[in-house]
């Protein structure tokens, strides 16, 4: 039709491609992102680098990164929260602002074997920063399964002055029964005294934490897991803070185990560091006695949080 008429709408990227979102010089801050994919949300890898480093501060899946570990363009779960919003049909939105003093440069790659349609905006602001601002990271981490006796670990090794701002955990559970039990431990600015039970060290831990939740369904802001009472079931909800936006049940003779996407955003309760930070969950259960059952789940979480520069190396990446 002519220019200034649609003529470029999308991209595709290749099995293996790395396709180059943005690169703008700052100093400035990115204040929202709009993006959907016809693909698997989980083999497109969101990277994200500030200023002159060469390791990303941003790394993870898609999918995971926007709450929707277990759905695809075919599928769609309404995630209707402050920072993070996934719309129909699956309109992936985030809000956390992104400021970079010298510049910031995002990718997407492609780690599937088939090609992958990309539509994407980015609004961003150039202005000036204070001198102590906080740059946004995020990390992915996955086990599969967890090892007996072990706990998760949502994030370790960070050093520096920050504040955490976000949990995403997606959780296949393997087991019967409830898997809500498990504890969320912040670890921070030299907690070092030894966590003992019976006096043997519990397995996974470095001492006591500053803080130490109730439950797992407690600390994403539910509560007697998550249950409606009216059908027996684990119920979807979706709020400002906190949620579980889309349930996966079995059924059928070929389909997995239960799975829940669960995040949790300290906004107006930010977790804030001056040195060190370590985040972990433990994976419990019931047995049928009553008795506690370490669990051995399939476990993938996003760490949300703002530092100071330089990033620490984050760990090989779990593809």
């Amino acid at each position: 039709m002519g220019q200034g008429w649609k003529t470029h709408a999308y991209d595709i990227l290749a099995p293996g491609e790395t396709f180059e979102l943005a690169e703008i010089e700052g100093p400035g801050c990115i204040q929202h992102i709009w993006t959907t994919v016809q693909g698997e949300n989980r083999h497109t890898i969101l990277r994200i680098y500030y200023d002159d480093q060469i390791q990303a501060s941003v790394e993870c899946p898609l999918g995971d990164f926007f709450g929707s570990a277990y759905t695809d363009y075919k599928t769609f779960a309404q995630l209707n929260s402050i920072p993070v919003c996934v719309n129909p049909e699956n309109a992936f939105n985030c809000y956390w602002p992104m400021p970079f003093r010298k510049r910031i440069r995002m990718t997407l790659e492609n780690v599937s074997v088939e090609s992958v349609t990309l539509y994407y905006q980015i609004n961003y602001a150039l202005n000036k920063l204070p001198d102590d601002v906080a740059y946004f990271h995020a990390q992915f981490r996955r086990v599969n399964p967890l090892p007996y006796g072990k706990v998760h670990t949502i994030l370790d090794g960070i050093e520096g002055k920050g504040h955490y701002v976000g949990t995403y955990i997606a959780w296949q559970v393997n087991n019967n029964g409830v898997f809500v039990e498990g504890e969320v431990k912040f670890y921070m600015d030299g907690d070092t005294n030894p966590e003992l039970s019976d006096g043997k060290e519990i397995a996974g831990s470095t001492g006591f934490p500053t803080i130490c939740g109730t439950g797992t369904e407690d600390y994403f802001c539910g509560s007697y897991g998550f249950e409606n009472k009216t059908t027996k079931q684990y119920q979807e909800f979706s709020t400002a803070y906190s949620g579980v936006p889309h349930i996966v049940r079995p059924e059928g003779v070929i389909n997995a185990n239960l799975r829940l996407s669960m995040y949790r955003w300290h906004i107006p309760d930010p977790i804030r560091f001056k040195q060190d930070l370590k985040v972990t969950i433990q994976a419990l259960g019931w047995r049928k006695d009553k008795r506690f059952l370490p669990l051995q789940d399939d476990i993938a979480s996003v760490a949300y949080w703002y530092q100071s520069l330089p990033t620490v190396p984050f760990p090989e990446f779990p593809i």
